[in-house]
């Protein structure tokens, strides 16, 4: 059944910084090709990472890779900073200023194309959310609601705009384009980070707790990699019954 089209695909390069919009990407069987491959390690609790709970300011860091996709190496991974400095991904200067901002030791790891652990995400493979459900969400909570503060990796155009209607697609399977089907699994269950303004980093608890009293903490979808391949912007999505 035709539910919609994949309007957006971002993936996050680094864990906690801002992603990058792409037009295209190859879904591997983790996730998105380099989808959080890169993070920061708070060193003051030892085999954590370091994320926007622990250092807000860390949304306003963009990451992207510089060069083409391929499964030997990442591209250059390249951060601009808040104040527009370009960075890459193992200059110094970047590790103090995450030291600075958290207030703590850190330190760099990465992972390889082909092996980013479910770890990196922390609860499946992708993340996706609708158009419909943002729109009902801003209903809610009165105000606008930029969708980036949930980080999701897929935004969905439903052809019939039904809030929260993925809700209702657990146990089944979408095929994107022409390649990837995803298992849809089970809620998001939303934390501090969405109180997270992506643009300035400034913080509004209204938001979550909205989410907390209209959605029982539930806001958006997460679902496994059953098919691997490549996705598009555009790309119509199917519900498999």
């Amino acid at each position: 059944m035709f539910v919609g089209y994949l309007e957006e695909i971002t993936r996050h390069p680094v864990k906690s910084f801002s992603g990058e919009k792409v037009q295209e990407t190859t879904v591997m069987s983790y996730g998105l090709y380099g989808d959080r491959s890169h993070a920061f390690l708070d060193e003051k609790r030892r085999g954590k990472f370091l994320t926007i709970t622990q250092a807000p300011e860390m949304v306003r860091y963009k990451a992207r890779f510089n060069g083409i996709e391929s499964l030997a190496a990442y591209p250059k991974v390249e951060v601009m900073t808040p104040d527009g400095k370009l960075l890459n991904w193992d200059d110094e200067a970047l590790i103090r200023e995450m030291e600075q901002l958290a207030k703590r030791k850190v330190s760099r790891t990465q992972y390889t194309p082909t092996a980013v652990p479910l770890g990196a995400i922390e609860e499946e493979h992708i993340q996706f959310v609708t158009d419909a459900s943002i729109q009902k969400l801003k209903e809610l909570w009165g105000n606008d609601v930029d969708y980036r503060r949930f980080r999701p990796n897929l935004l969905f155009s439903l052809n019939e705009k039904i809030p929260f209607i993925e809700e209702t697609w657990f146990g089944k399977r979408l095929k994107i384009g022409e390649e990837v089907e995803l298992y849809v699994k089970r809620h998001c269950e939303r934390c501090m980070i969405i109180t997270v303004d992506p643009e300035d980093a400034k913080r509004d608890p209204a938001l979550l707790k909205t989410v907390v009293q209209e959605r029982k903490n539930h806001f958006g979808v997460y679902a496994s990699v059953v098919k691997t391949g490549t996705i598009r912007a555009g790309d119509k999505v199917y519900l498999i019954e």
